[in-house]
């Protein structure tokens, strides 16, 4: 654990977001000054790199595309980066670093919150879970791992709908509620306890019947991973990622008071780690000739699986968005195969397998969440440009 730092340490902005109150995130101030040292707010888990970490080989250097089309309009790329506060932009084709850039406070060892790309991660360290024998079957149900949960939202719902957001579990993304799942879930990891946030949880509606975003469920996952394997998130993915990636910062998870991680959101890493995780998807889980994610579990996590995770159908807040859902990654629906781990504030690892290309995006886009539209939000708008740059780096090889 690293120390807590006291809300009289920190500038105005930190405190606010410190105290877990929806004053202190989407409230349209610069925030990227936050992101960029969230592991010396709260207190954390840390995961300590190898003592020989890998290094993606350099290959020649390309130049981004200077606008993107975008809802019937051609837009331009610069705009899109400075307006949302973008961070570090890195580029891998075939596994070369062919682009990387940092503004404002992003450089190569800087650990960035992930916020939601956290949970592309806990879905990998269930599919390994499942390879090792932990897991017996994504059908089986999560009460049947986690006492905790008989006679609560997630007694009789399969790992598989839990894994696609799926659980049935009544779910509010209002922020500005403080009853809300989104808000007391928000205020468990400060001072509280994210277990009894858990108990709290109710069931909605019959599980695999609509995709309806759903912190709680990885949450969830990441319970079941601990009770699976018998050690924490935090232990469970040092030994089965971020040791064999050759990650080459150390890496955080957010804890509460009693040490568990925000699994839905809470995960810090640099932007070169955050590609290792999305080359090892786009290479179908094996890594320097070892299987580290089963390549049938990498392929049903990246495409959607039922008629409800489809391209838009999954609910998000109170609208529906445009991209399908697998195992915890978004499916864009435009563009051939690209799969992408999303996080608010505009994160993202991009994965384009035909076009052999893995984009990192982090930034602090300031205007997310003001509102619920796409405008402010830009999360669809990204994509598009994300796929545009793939396409341009195809083109010239």
């Amino acid at each position: 654990m690293s120390n807590q730092l006291s809300p009289d340490q920190l500038s105005q902005d930190q405190a606010l977001q410190h105290q877990g109150n929806s004053t202190g995130i989407f409230n349209g101030l610069p925030q990227y000054e936050n992101f960029a040292q969230m592991q010396r707010v709260y207190s954390v888990a840390t995961m300590d790199p190898p003592a020989i970490p890998f290094t993606f080989p350099q290959g020649q250097k390309v130049s981004l595309p200077t606008t993107y089309d975008y809802d019937g309009k051609t837009r331009n790329l610069y705009c899109l980066l400075g307006g949302t506060h973008t961070s570090a932009l890195l580029i891998l084709k075939r596994g070369e670093i062919r682009f990387e850039e940092y503004w404002l406070t992003g450089c190569a060892d800087t650990q960035w919150i992930s916020f939601s790309v956290a949970k592309s991660f806990v879905s990998a360290l269930v599919g390994i879970a499942q390879q090792e024998g932990q897991i017996k079957s994504l059908d089986d149900t999560m009460e049947y791992y986690v006492p905790l949960f008989k006679g609560k939202a997630y007694d009789g719902v399969r790992i598989k709908d839990v894994l696609e957001m799926s659980s049935g579990a009544r779910w509010n993304e209002d922020y500005s509620d403080p009853e809300s799942e989104i808000f007391r879930l928000s205020v468990a990891g400060n001072g509280g306890s994210f277990d009894e946030f858990m108990r709290t949880m109710v069931a909605e509606r019959e599980a695999g019947t609509l995709c309806r975003y759903n912190s709680a469920d990885t949450q969830a996952l990441a319970m079941l991973i601990a009770e699976a394997t018998g050690r924490s998130l935090t232990d469970d993915m040092q030994e089965k990622l971020f040791q064999p990636l050759g990650m080459e910062q150390a890496g955080y998870w957010i804890v509460d008071v009693h040490g568990r991680e925000m699994a839905y959101a809470g995960l810090l890493m640099t932007a070169r780690d955050f590609a290792k995780f999305g080359e090892l998807y786009r290479l179908k889980g094996s890594w320097q000739g070892q299987q580290i994610v089963p390549a049938d579990y990498v392929s049903a996590s990246t495409q959607p699986q039922s008629p409800h995770t489809q391209p838009n159908k999954p609910v998000v807040g109170d609208h529906v968005l445009g991209p399908g859902y697998g195992y915890q990654w978004w499916i864009p629906a435009a563009g051939a195969n690209t799969f992408a781990a999303i996080g608010v504030y505009n994160q993202f690892i991009f994965v384009d397998p035909e076009r052999e290309t893995v984009i990192v995006k982090l930034s602090a886009n300031p205007a997310y969440g003001t509102t619920n539209l796409e405008e402010d939000n830009k999360d669809n708008e990204n994509l598009a440009a994300l796929l545009a740059i793939s396409e341009h780096i195809a083109e010239t090889n």
